[in-house]
């Protein structure tokens, strides 16, 4: 488990180092970003005042030299022809005295009083054509020289081309923005990007970016966001490969069981008489993604002697149960379906739990379920475990001794404990031939069986001498190369469908 967790962990670290740094240096390049739009947008505002200030100097010589039809042409001339300007005003003693409007006439409902800041944001209802206004103030030989700009002017040199910040201008607490009427400054925007202008009394602000923003990382940043996880994923790979080269068999096969590679095969137990299909064993097999199926010789004896043959055969019995509901319309009644439990397990304190839950499972009930106890391991006979294969076997299931003859204790099972069959092991069938004398232990093993009237299965029939040995002796549950090697789910699926059913009886 370490060594899984290990090339992710250090994935996803240096994932999320790789897209820290990524977004940390988009910031500050948004940031400065951001700077330099204010930047270009005080300098707009700043030609814009320029513009009022030297029409203010035409103001004051007309100060100067008094106001009659000429020099009213002339503060006209000077609005027009200043391409940001809309009005000049003079005012004495509270009036207008002179205006670069026809009549003197001014584009404001009232005369704002100022103090002494020289711009002031005008709000559209204090303006004849309920616009906002930005009003540039000069005090000048007793006379106020005011110069309107409007607010279309200042928007445009607010309208940065950069693309998620918004600018504003602002002249004391007032503030005007790219639309809208001139607002109140509030406390929020207090916090925002600011430049104050180091020629004219105003600041621009602006929205400054967030410090992480997913958007701004895929879209300025995708490139290096593709390599950082490109990099992440061939240091997990490499490292993964590291470990498992110095893994131990037991991380190697729990990592397997974990990933679903130990998959079930199915080898058919048939009627040797007449070839009808009587059930099947569950054998464990290894599909590794590289080797192809490995053989359970080369991974079992590592799960008994490391405690994994317990979650190896949970997993076994998952998988068994949706593959034989998916085709429970197809299976025989009566049909065996067996796996070989092994002495750790059975003794286990949930084992009793999980063989009920295994057969609630199935989608039928007149299945015959098989626990076939192996000889390889030692099994502890004592009150306990007589009393849960009881319970088990009240609860409808068979008790099978696996390998019989092979292992420790395969008479002291017999006395002990209610089983329903034995399997005789390969190892017995394998050494029938035609010299009589081949038989004569197993003789002596069928004739055992008899006496304690014991179904018997025979494993591992591989040859016609064989098959004729076994049905002289009248046994008929067979399993072996001769008639099936050990099958796929997909490969037992084509076999049910070529057969008849048959009810299958124990016996």
């Amino acid at each position: 488990m370490r060594s899984t967790l290990l090339p992710i962990i250090v994935a996803v670290c240096l994932s999320l180092a790789g897209v820290s740094i990524l977004s940390l240096q988009l910031w500050y390049s948004s940031n400065a970003d951001s700077l330099a739009g204010a930047k270009y947008a005080e300098k707009n505002i700043n030609r814009i005042l320029d513009e009022a200030s030297l029409a203010t100097r035409t103001a004051m010589d007309i100060v100067i030299e008094g106001c009659n039809l000429e020099e009213q042409y002339q503060l006209g001339t000077e609005a027009a022809l200043k391409p940001h300007l809309r009005t000049i005003i003079i005012i004495k003693r509270g009036t207008v005295w002179c205006s670069s409007l026809p009549g003197n006439r001014v584009l404001l409902n009232h005369v704002p009083s100022m103090s002494d800041t020289n711009l002031l944001l005008v709000p559209a209802k204090d303006s004849a054509n309920e616009l906002p206004l930005l009003l540039y103030q000069t005090n000048f030989v007793a006379s106020r020289i005011l110069v309107t700009i409007s607010d279309q002017h200042i928007r445009d040199a607010l309208n940065v081309p950069l693309k998620g910040v918004t600018y504003s201008l602002q002249v004391g607490e007032s503030v005007i923005g790219t639309s809208g009427d001139v607002t109140t400054i509030n406390a929020s925007r207090q916090l925002a990007g600011r430049i104050e202008s180091t020629k004219y009394r105003y600041s621009i602000i602006y929205n400054q970016p967030p410090l992480f923003s997913l958007a701004r990382i895929v879209t300025k940043g995708s490139g290096i966001l593709i390599f950082i996880l490109l990099i992440s994923c061939v240091t997990a790979y490499f490292l993964d490969i590291y470990f498992k080269k110095n893994d131990t068999p037991e991380e190697t096969l729990r990592r397997a069981i974990i990933a679903g590679e130990i998959v079930p095969f199915y080898q058919m137990i048939v009627n040797g008489r007449d070839g009808t299909l009587r059930g099947v064993e569950v054998l464990a097999r290894w599909k590794h993604p590289r080797a192809g199926y490995i053989s359970p010789a080369s991974f079992i004896p590592v799960a008994e002697k490391s405690g994994l043959i317990i979650p190896l055969t949970q997993s076994l019995m998952m998988q068994v149960v949706k593959n034989m509901n998916t085709i429970s319309s197809k299976l025989p009644e009566g049909f065996h379906i067996g796996i070989n439990y092994s002495a750790s397990h059975i003794i286990s304190p949930t084992f009793v739990e999980e063989c009920l839950k295994y057969r609630d499972s199935f989608n039928r009930s007149d299945l015959h379920l098989v626990i076939e106890v192996t000889e390889r391991e030692p099994l502890h006979v004592d009150e306990n475990l007589v009393r849960r294969l009881n319970t088990l076997h009240e609860n409808g299931f068979v008790i099978a001794l696996d390998d019989f003859g092979t292992g420790y204790s395969g008479l002291s099972y017999l006395h002990d404990l209610h089983i329903d069959y034995i399997k005789i092991d390969q190892s017995f069938i394998g050494r029938v031939n035609a010299d009589p004398d081949s038989t004569r232990i197993l003789d002596c093993v069928l004739d055992l069986a008899r006496k304690l009237s014991l179904s018997i299965v025979a494993e591992g029939v591989e040859t016609q001498e064989q098959l004729d040995y076994l049905n002289k002796n009248n046994i008929t549950l067979l399993q072996g190369y001769y008639f099936y090697k050990p099958v796929t789910f997909t490969e037992l699926i084509m076999i049910l469908l070529s057969k008849p059913r048959v009810k299958v009886v124990v016996g």
